[in-house]
């Protein structure tokens, strides 16, 4: 027999085992074919050719396990009792990109069915393997295990510590500083993971200087609830409130929007943000800074605060932030931009505000723009309060209500005859202007009887 005719039966081996890594990875990817694969021994098949000579067919096989693991408790089961898991990562530095992100698939897919699948990755020694594959120059490996590393901190605080020990933090701390989107939510998400199970978890990955570049992150309009809800998971906001009230200039700035784009995802988070008395400083910019953009900010991200429901606005009202945005929107040196976004957060702080006590003193001074929506909040509330029916009269609001000039039909002219609604018809004329003109009239015309 020839060389040639030799190297042929070693090609066509080669050939039947890529061909066969190949139909099985196709075949793991059909729900309707796994019971087939596992009554066929599949997992013992496969296992050899994760040692395979040949690159291309150690990759295929992996991705094949990773599929089959990731479709059924079982067949992960069966994959860790072969002892599949140190022979998948022995040799994990040396491979080329394509087995490290194979690899990590076939680890996030054994890992997520349970803790005790999640802790066999650890025992084998597989972290450490991941943590090296978080500092590959390629970003899908980097994704991979960054997505390994979450599915296995989520279960528990145990692991979750497991993770941290293994140098994890500061790795995916970098990975979240990579201009790829989806790296950058695959680290943050698994930094949530890690941090959600104790505060001593969440101070390690805030200590990791985490927050910073999360509230970087959080500006980005492509970034998701997810990121918002790790920075109050994290501690972060407090960490947020401290930097803004510490330092000044546009180096608050990303900390202001930060907490701006916290608040605006849900009830929950703006209130996280107010308990973390987020809105002293957010005021505090609106009167210290010279920069109209940075003011503009401020406003923006105390509207976000203030727009869900009456409580939230009526923490903003409380810290008198409703005077000095008014201020800065009646200022004739207040910038176009700044007053829109001055405008549009009393609008939205002021269609949610009950509070009267705060409502009452914007009353004499708001412009006619703004007035509408202040009206707006009496007119809701006095019909079903008598003591700040009265309230309103004897501090001058309702004479102030009659000297408003409303078009005829307008929203404002309803609001204010449903205020006007609330009292005796003898009271509105009262305090109506020029009735007392007309009361001096009639004095002065009665003839009184001798």
């Amino acid at each position: 027999m020839s060389q040639r005719q030799v190297l042929q039966v070693f090609e066509q081996y080669q050939r039947a085992r890529s061909q066969f890594a190949q139909a099985v990875a196709d075949l793991a990817a059909r729900p309707q074919s796994i019971d087939t694969l596992r009554s066929a021994g599949v997992v013992c098949l496969l296992r050899p050719l994760l040692l395979d000579i040949v690159p291309s067919i150690r990759q295929t096989a992996a991705l094949a396990l990773g599929r089959l693991a990731d479709y059924d408790v079982g067949l992960a089961e069966v994959i860790v009792k072969a002892g599949i898991l140190p022979q998948l990562i022995c040799v994990l530095p040396e491979e080329n990109r394509y087995y490290k992100k194979a690899a990590a698939f076939v680890l996030r897919a054994i890992a997520k069915h349970s803790p005790q699948l999640a802790q066999a990755i650890v025992h084998c020694g597989a972290l450490e393997m991941l943590a090296v594959c978080l500092e590959d120059f390629d970003p899908g490996v980097k994704e991979g295990a960054s997505w390994a590393f979450g599915y296995i901190a989520r279960h528990n605080a145990e692991l979750s510590q497991a993770v941290v020990d293994a140098g994890a933090v500061p790795l995916l701390v970098l990975c979240i500083q990579e201009p790829e989107i989806a790296l950058k939510r695959i680290a943050a998400s698994t930094l949530s993971d890690i941090s959600k199970h104790s505060p001593e978890l969440a101070q390690t990955v805030v200590d990791a200087g985490a927050i910073a570049h999360l509230a970087q992150m959080i500006l980005n309009p492509d970034a998701k609830l997810k990121l918002s809800q790790f920075i109050v998971n994290s501690g972060g906001v407090a960490a947020v409130v401290d930097c803004i009230g510490s330092c000044r200039g546009t180096i608050r700035l990303p900390g202001i929007m930060a907490l701006g784009y916290v608040a605006a995802h849900s009830e929950n988070l703006s209130m996280a943000v107010i308990v973390s008395k987020g809105i002293p400083p957010l005021c505090a910019c609106l009167v210290e800074e010279h920069e109209d953009h940075i003011k503009a900010a401020a406003a923006w991200a105390l509207g976000q605060i203030g727009r869900h429901t009456t409580e939230h606005a009526r923490h903003v009202a409380v810290a008198n932030v409703l005077p000095t945005l008014l201020d800065i929107f009646a200022d004739a040196g207040s910038s176009e931009d700044l007053k829109a976004k001055t405008k549009k957060a009393l609008k939205n702080i002021l269609q949610k505000c009950t509070y009267l006590p705060a409502l009452e003193p914007l009353l004499h001074e708001a412009p006619s723009s703004i007035l509408q929506y202040i009206i707006g909040q009496f007119s809701k509330v006095l019909p079903h309060d008598s003591k700040a029916r009265r309230l309103f009269v004897t501090t001058g609001g309702l004479k102030k209500v009659q000297e408003i000039k409303a078009e005829p039909g307008s929203l404002l002219q309803e609001y204010i005859n449903t205020i006007n609604n609330c009292y005796p018809e003898e009271i509105v004329r009262y305090y109506s202007p020029g009735y007392s003109e007309i009361l001096l009239e009639r004095v002065e015309n009665y003839q009184p009887v001798l």
